[in-house]
C-alpha cells in the first residue's frame, strides 16, 4: 500500500492559516497526481470547524490514528517549513516514537521530506527569490523615490540552525535586490530569554528605527500562512505600529507572505520527489547516533 501523503505545517488557531494549508495541499494533489491531506502538527484541531467550511481541521496524531483504522502505517510527511524547525525535527520523531509505544503500533513508519531551504546547495535562490519578488511588488506599488531598506523577519527560534537559514536567506536576498534596496538585514519577532539564545538578535522592534533604518522599510515576511504572528493585525504588525510611533519618518510596510507565491508549489514537489528515499523517523535512533 502506497504511504498517505501530508502537507504537514506547525499549526494554528487562525481559520486562515487552515485555508491557506488546504489551498496548497489540493494544488499539490493535481501536481503529483497523489492524495495529499493537509494536516497539522498542533493547534490547529481546536478551531471551530464552523469557521473553516464545518470541515475539522486535522492534526497528525489524530490523523495517523485514524488512518491506523483503515489499516496504514505508513506516512510520508512534506514539510511546510523553511529549515529544520524543532516541531518537524524534534517534536515528530518524538511523538511516533511514543505511537509506537503507547499505541502499541510498532509498524508505524513516518518518513519526513527535506524541508523547503537547503543550505548546502548554495545555488538553490528559489526561495530567496519569492521573497524578492514580494519585495519589490511592494517597492513598485510605494513608487519612493529612494530605495528602501529591507527588513528580513522570521518568528526567532531555539535551534540555531533556523537561525542559519533566516541569515543564508537574508545573503541571497541582498544579492538579488542589489542597489534596489539600501540595506538587507535579518531579524526576529522574538526571541527567548537567555544569552545561549542571542543568535536570533538582532529583534525587529529593535532593528526598526535604528541607523539604515529610520525611514521606508519594507519588512519582507518569512512566514508561509497567516496566523497569530503574520496574519492581519498580528504580532509582526502590531511590533511595526509600535515602532513607527516611536520613530518620526518610519514607515513600514509588509511584504506578501511566501506561501501564496505560485513558485512554492514546483518547490514542494522537488522537495517531495526527493524525500522518497528518507529513512523512517526516530527520534531514540537520531538521538543514540549523535550520541
Amino acid at each position: 500500500m502506497a504511504p498517505c501523503i501530508t502537507l504537514t505545517d506547525n499549526g494554528s488557531l487562525r481559520p486562515e492559516a487552515t485555508f491557506s494549508l488546504r489551498k496548497l495541499a489540493d494544488t499539490l494533489t493535481e501536481r503529483i497526481a497523489q492524495p495529499v491531506h493537509p494536516v497539522s502538527l498542533l493547534h490547529s484541531g481546536r478551531i471551530d470547524s464552523e469557521k473553516i467550511d464545518s470541515i475539522p481541521a486535522e492534526t497528525f496524531e489524530k490523523f495517523a490514528l485514524a488512518k491506523r483504522e483503515e489499516g496504514i502505517n505508513e506516512f510520508f510527511v512534506a514539510p511546510l517549513f523553511f529549515g529544520p524547525s524543532a516541531a518537524i525535527a524534534e517534536y515528530l520523531p518524538q511523538r511516533v516514537d511514543a505511537m509506537r509505544e503507547e499505541q502499541a503500533w510498532p509498524e508505524l513508519n513516518v518518513r519526513v521530506g527535506p524541508c523547503l531551504v537547503n543550505l548546502q546547495d548554495t545555488e538553490d535562490y528559489r526561495v530567496a527569490q519569492m521573497l524578492a519578488d514580494f519585495v519589490l511588488e511592494t517597492h513598485q506599488r510605494l513608487e519612493l523615490s529612494s530605495p528602501p531598506s529591507v527588513a528580513l523577519v522570521d518568528h526567532g527560534t531555539p535551534r540555531v540552525t533556523v537561525t542559519h537559514v533566516r541569515n543564508h536567506l537574508a545573503e541571497q536576498l541582498g544579492r538579488l535586490l542589489g542597489e534596489q534596496c539600501q540595506h538587507v538585514k535579518p531579524c526576529s519577532m522574538e526571541r527567548r530569554e537567555g544569552s545561549e539564545y542571542d543568535y536570533n538578535e538582532p529583534l525587529l522592534e529593535r532593528l526598526l528605527g535604528s541607523e539604515g533604518f529610520q525611514q521606508h522599510v519594507i519588512v519582507s515576511m518569512l512566514f508561509l500562512q497567516p496566523g497569530r504572528h503574520a496574519g492581519e493585525g498580528g504580532d509582526v504588525a502590531e511590533i511595526c505600529e509600535a515602532a513607527e510611533n516611536a520613530t518620526p519618518g518610519l514607515t513600514t510596510h509588509m511584504t506578501t507572505l511566501v506561501g501564496s507565491h505560485p513558485a512554492l508549489i514546483d518547490l514542494l514537489e522537488e522537495r517531495y520527489e526527493q524525500g522518497q528515499g528518507t529513512e523512517p523517523v526516530s527520534w531514540k535512533a537520531m538521538t543514540s547516533a549523535s550520541s
